[in-house]
């Protein structure tokens, strides 16, 4: 385990999620902001392996886990903490399969996951980004303890919100 919510667990990846991160990872609705189609199986199978063998790699900065809903040990999406030499930061992110929306399981890990950045991995600088059409996220990460500070145009010509915590 990485770390637990109420209703949550945050745990490695493992190669028996397959079948429920395929089906979150195939969704277009899912990924609609991200890349606005779903990944094949081919490209799932590849991804899954790729962040399951990033946790044997030294000073990994690319850490991708399962997110686990308590009462029955189902999977229900994923959440990252990805390394930006760019920015000199730390991005998280999270994603859950369409089905588990709406539940509150966004706020619940944005906030634990920003928590264990702080508090455990002890990091001084943390960031996230959002699509602006992606209303229930920028919901989110107005709710966090992440502040505010800019929208802009990312590589797409799309207007994304810059949100970042710093200690």
């Amino acid at each position: 385990m990485i770390f637990e919510t109420k209703r949550l667990v945050v745990r490695k990846l493992t190669k028996d999620d397959f079948l429920p991160f395929h089906e979150m990872q195939n969704n277009p609705k899912v990924l609609r902001f991200v890349i606005g189609r779903g990944y094949t199986e081919e490209e799932n199978r590849k991804q899954l392996v790729g962040c399951i063998d990033k946790y044997s790699i030294p000073n990994n900065d690319f850490w991708v886990w399962a997110i686990i809903r308590k009462s029955d040990n189902e999977f229900i999406g994923t959440c990252a903490v990805i390394g930006d030499e760019d920015e000199k930061s730390n991005e998280i992110g999270y994603r859950f399969l369409e089905k588990y929306w709406g539940n509150g399981y966004g706020n619940e890990i944005c906030n634990e996951l920003l928590d264990y950045c702080i508090d455990i991995l002890k990091m001084k600088s943390v960031f996230a980004t959002v699509d602006v059409r992606n209303i229930g996220s920028v919901k989110i990460l107005d709710k966090s303890r992440l502040k505010f500070v800019k929208e802009f145009l990312n590589e797409e010509r799309v207007l994304d919100r810059y949100y970042k915590f710093e200690n």
